[in-house]
């Protein structure tokens, strides 16, 4: 089983239905997920300083990890999803 990061990208305010969504959603993949958490705001840190980043549809607002075999299993685990704007899936690796 390989370990898989799925970052949801953008933010827009959930609705009431969408949050119940995402509840019925996160309790059908329990079995597959190893952690997962949201963001609030952020700074980013590069050469030239650091910067405040603002929650938008480009921020990453949360984060799930999962077990899937393979990218492909990965990826049908995300598209059932109730999206809102966005998700990136990467596979992880080890260090």
């Amino acid at each position: 089983m390989k370990k898989f990061l799925l970052l949801s990208v953008g933010f827009v305010t959930p609705t009431p239905e969408i949050m119940e969504a995402w509840g019925k959603w996160f309790g059908s993949i329990a079995d597959k997920t190893v952690d997962s958490g949201g963001f609030t705001s952020g700074i980013e840190i590069t050469r030239e300083g650091t910067k405040e980043l603002p929650l938008g549809l480009e921020s990453i607002t949360g984060y799930l990890v999962i077990n899937a075999e393979d990218m492909d299993e990965a990826e049908k685990i995300a598209k059932t999803c109730p999206i809102i704007t966005g998700i990136r899936v990467y596979e992880a690796m080890s260090m």
